[in-house]
C-alpha cells in the first residue's frame, strides 16, 4: 500500500499542475480528496492493515492528502493571477495616448430652426406669445371663421377629448385670445406644439406651428408681402425667390400660399419640387372681418394680416431631410450632425 500511495502522489502531482484552468482543478480534488475520492477509498481499507503498521499508515495518507491539499491551493492561487494578469494584459490602457474628449450635446434641429423662425420676426417687431394646447373648440375653430357645420373642419384631422374640447390643431387660437384682452396695434408671434391625426413620411400626429397676426389701421396686403419675403430671404438666403399663389383659410380673405424656389435643385425643377420649381412653405392671408367681429374690432377701422408655417417642413427644406420622422426617432447618428 506505501507504494501504492507514491503514485497516488506523483499522479496527483502531475495532474494538479498540468490543471488549466480552476473548474478542472476542483475535479481533479474530488477525484483524490471527494467523499468518493482515492484517498478516501484508502481509508476505507485500513481495518485491513495489521495494528502494528496502522500508525505508520494513517500517517502516510495523511501526508498525501496535506500535499495534494497544499498543491491544489498552491495551483489555485497561480490560476487566479493567472487569469488576472490575461484581463489586465486585454483591458491595458496606454497612458501615452491623447485623452478622449466628452461629445458636447447640441440643440435638436427643430429647436434650432424655432428659435431661428422667433429671432428673425422678434427683430421686425413681433412680440412672442404662447397659449394652451389642449383648446376649446370656439378658440380652435368658431371664432376664427369656422362654425361646427363648416367644410374647412375636414382639413383638419382633430383630436377630440370632448365635444367642446379638442388638442390645437393650430396656433391660431393664440391670436383669438390675445385680440379678447387687447386693443390694437397687435404684432404677435404663436409658436408652439399642434396636433393632428396624421402620420407619414411628411406628417406627424404632434408638430411644430409659428403663426403670426399683425393689426393695426392701415395694413394691406403689401405689409404682408414685405414681411414674409424679408423672412424666406433671411432664413433661406438674399437670392432665393419667393411667390405668393392665391388660396383659401376660413380665417384669412384673401388668402395666399408663400412658395420659395426649390432649395434641392435651385428652381431647376426635380424630384422634390415635382419640377415645378417652387416648394410651399407657408400659408398667409389678410384677416377676415368675421374673425375681428368675434373679438369686437372694428373691421372699418382695422386691417391686418395672418401667417402660418410648420417648423418641420422648414427644417427639412432647410436641412435636405426627406423624412419628418427622423425629427422624433432620436437616431443619435442623425442628431449629431447638427450639433
Amino acid at each position: 500500500m506505501k507504494e501504492k500511495l507514491e503514485e497516488i502522489r506523483i499522479e496527483a502531482e502531475s495532474e494538479l499542475k498540468k490543471a488549466p484552468d480552476e473548474a478542472s482543478l476542483q475535479n481533479v480534488k474530488a477525484k483524490y480528496l471527494g467523499r468518493k475520492g482515492v484517498i478516501t477509498e484508502f481509508l476505507k481499507r485500513m481495518p485491513e492493515v495489521s495494528e502494528s503498521e496502522r500508525p505508520e499508515m494513517g500517517r502516510l495518507i495523511n501526508e498525501v492528502k496535506s500535499f495534494i491539499e497544499n498543491l491544489f491551493e498552491k495551483r489555485l492561487d497561480e490560476i487566479k493571477e493567472e487569469r488576472k494578469t490575461s484581463v489586465l494584459f486585454k483591458e491595458r490602457v496606454d497612458i501615452t495616448l491623447p485623452g478622449r474628449g466628452i461629445r458636447l450635446g447640441g440643440k435638436h434641429p427643430i429647436t434650432q430652426v424655432m428659435e431661428e423662425i422667433i429671432s428673425i420676426f422678434e427683430r421686425m417687431g413681433f412680440e412672442v406669445v404662447e397659449g394652451p394646447e389642449v383648446e376649446l373648440d370656439y378658440y380652435n375653430f368658431e371664432a376664427l371663421n369656422i362654425p361646427k357645420d363648416h367644410p374647412a373642419r375636414d382639413m383638419q384631422d382633430t383630436f377630440y377629448i370632448s365635444d367642446e374640447i379638442v388638442l390645437r390643431t393650430h396656433t391660431s387660437p393664440v391670436q383669438i385670445r390675445v385680440m379678447e384682452k387687447q386693443k390694437p396695434p397687435v404684432k404677435i408671434i404663436a409658436p408652439g406644439k399642434v396636433y393632428r391625426c396624421d402620420s407619414d413620411i411628411s406628417h406627424t400626429p404632434m408638430f411644430h406651428q409659428v403663426e403670426g397676426l399683425l393689426v393695426d389701421e392701415h395694413v394691406t396686403f403689401a405689409d404682408l408681402k414685405g414681411v414674409l419675403t424679408e423672412f424666406a430671404k433671411l432664413m433661406f438666403g438674399a437670392n432665393i425667390g419667393v411667390r405668393f399663389r392665391p388660396s383659401f383659410f376660413p380665417f384669412t380673405e384673401p388668402s395666399a400660399e408663400v412658395d420659395i424656389e426649390c432649395v434641392i435643385c435651385g428652381g431647376k425643377g426635380c424630384r422634390v419640387c415635382k419640377n415645378s420649381r417652387w416648394l410651399e412653405i407657408l400659408g398667409c392671408g389678410m384677416v377676415d372681418p368675421e374673425v375681428f367681429k368675434s373679438v369686437n374690432y372694428d373691421p372699418e377701422r382695422y386691417t391686418g394680416f395672418a401667417f402660418g408655417m410648420g417648423v418641420e417642413r422648414i427644417a427639412m427644406l432647410k436641412f435636405g431631410i426627406n423624412d419628418i420622422r427622423l425629427f422624433f426617432e432620436n437616431d443619435i447618428r442623425f442628431l449629431r450632425q447638427f450639433s
